[in-house]
């Protein structure tokens, strides 16, 4: 049985965001969780959010599921949208500002 969740635009870059899924990657959802309350990271909240997220949809597909029985089979990060704005800069001119968006995706399921 195998239960997914995932949450889109994200703010923060998917190569920051990859460092933290790449942590949980085939642990035990209990596991991961503790990993991810102990991250250091910004988006280790994010990722933690949607990890639950994949733990209640389990929870919803088949009764009396364990936590300990499940563990992260598939996580992953994809790039988004970007959001562009203008910064100014010397003489008139002004810089482009790309603000980085990230969809992220957590599959669980049973050994």
């Amino acid at each position: 049985m195998e239960a997914r969740a995932t949450a889109k635009y994200i703010r923060g870059s998917a190569q920051k965001i990859r460092l933290v899924v790449d942590l949980i990657r085939g642990k035990s959802v209990s596991d991961a969780l503790t990993i991810l309350q102990f991250t250091k990271k910004g988006c280790s909240k994010d990722v933690e959010k949607v990890l639950k997220w994949a733990l209640a949809n389990a929870e919803q597909k088949r009764e009396g599921v364990d936590a300990d029985s499940l563990f992260v089979s598939q996580a992953y990060v994809n790039e988004g949208a970007r959001m562009k704005r203008v910064r100014p800069a010397p003489m008139g001119r002004a810089y482009r500002i790309q603000r980085r968006m990230s969809h992220i995706s957590i599959h669980v399921s049973d050994k």
